[in-house]
């Protein structure tokens, strides 16, 4: 069935081009009835692609949303932004911008990136688990010559330290890395398979290794990545004045603070990866708009919504991002369009990436702000019903 008229049309000299997109369509309609007359219009040079896509067919054209402004108090990201959503879920956007409003009339919020990390986690396969342990310390008394053979594979790639665990007769190793600008999943792969070559050649015994372990969680959600940060590690703060939230929200903070509460409990028996509202719907948004490998949702979604009513009616509230896998170079980021929302952020390029953390991580608040206001005054479904229903 993959031979012959069954198989996808490629043209092994330049199949990224409008031609090739055009027969590929064409051949579809004649396998499947599909006429994909819109999937066909686009702007962007098909050439700019390699690296991105095969098999090209066009663009899935997705609505996009500006929120805001926020103002932001980060050590990378200072001052006032307007935020590109991505998204075809009716009141999303209108959320986002009524949270950002509190969070202006409260002062500001506060964002602070505190680690970062990106992860590949080979195992290797021993005799007996005396070996297995063994080879741990080995690989701890060798670790600055396997830095110098991972970090030859790459420019702005860094090792910084392993972790290890023991199972049968298996030491699974995790190794952290820097990345600079890049999400950096293949460059931390490649850099630990040169890591994995050299000990293998260096090391006094049989080593046998498996690349990936599935330690390392790649595009999985870990509770390993809450204690210990994969991408990066980003907090958002902001103090609730009870005036504004009286008068905005129509919300009292105790109210908001009590209702907490209760949701925290409810994500602790549910074994959800995040307490708060919805922090994947401002992410996943963000991330289509913004050029972002969209599967790296189940990872950055985790998190930790915190509360503190103070004494005087206030409510200090927090986003921790533990996991946040975000780029500002590489991968989808140089598309036309997602180029065009980074540099909406002042986001584009070498240098960018904390700042769009913190930018993910304010934007994460401000719709968990506007969310559990309009679940505690009963917004939440009349508001989906008379903006969120495409009749």
């Amino acid at each position: 069935m993959a031979n012959g008229k069954y198989r996808i049309p490629r043209d092994g000299q330049n199949d990224h081009s409008r031609e090739q997109a055009q027969t590929r369509r064409q051949f579809l309609k004649e396998h499947t009835g599909a006429e994909l007359s819109h999937t066909g219009q686009y702007s962007i040079d098909p050439a700019c692609l390699p690296g991105n896509i095969e098999n090209f067919i066009g663009i899935v054209q997705m609505p996009v949303g500006v929120a805001g402004p926020v103002d932001i108090d980060g050590e990378d990201a200072k001052g006032r932004f307007y935020v590109p959503l991505a998204t075809t879920e009716g009141t999303l956007v209108a959320s986002y911008s009524r949270g950002m409003r509190v969070i202006n009339e409260c002062g500001g919020v506060k964002t602070t990136v505190v680690e970062q990390f990106m992860q590949r986690a080979p195992a290797f396969i021993f005799d007996d688990a005396r070996q297995a342990r063994e080879f741990g310390s080995w690989l701890d008394d060798n670790f600055d010559a396997i830095k110098q053979a991972a970090e030859s594979t790459t420019s702005i790639g860094r090792l910084t330290h392993f972790e290890q665990w023991s199972v049968s007769r298996v030491r699974y190793v995790r190794f952290n890395y820097t990345t600079g600008d890049a999400a950096g999943q293949n460059m931390v792969g490649k850099a630990t398979l040169a890591a994995c070559q050299w000990i293998s050649d260096n090391y006094p015994g049989d080593c046998e290794f498996l690349l990936s372990g599935n330690m390392d969680t790649d595009k999985k959600h870990s509770h390993l990545n809450m204690l210990h940060s994969r991408g990066k590690r980003v907090i958002a703060e902001v103090t609730l004045k009870q005036d504004v939230m009286r008068k905005l929200m129509k919300v009292d903070t105790r109210v908001m603070a009590r209702s907490s509460v209760l949701a925290n409990m409810g994500a602790m028996l549910a074994g959800a990866a995040y307490n708060g509202p919805h922090s994947a719907n401002g992410i996943a948004s963000l991330f289509i708009a913004t050029g972002q490998d969209e599967a790296n949702v189940v990872e950055s979604h985790a998190g930790l919504l915190s509360h503190e009513l103070l004494p005087n009616g206030d409510l200090y509230l927090s986003v921790t991002l533990p996991s946040l896998i975000v780029a500002t170079f590489g991968g989808g980021t140089g598309l036309p369009t997602q180029r065009e929302c980074l540099e909406l952020l002042g986001c584009y390029g070498k240098g960018k990436a904390n700042k769009l953390a913190e930018i993910v991580a304010a934007t994460v608040l401000a719709g968990d702000i506007s969310l559990a206001c309009a679940v505690i005054t009963g917004h939440w479904v009349s508001s989906h019903d008379k903006y969120g229903r495409n009749r």
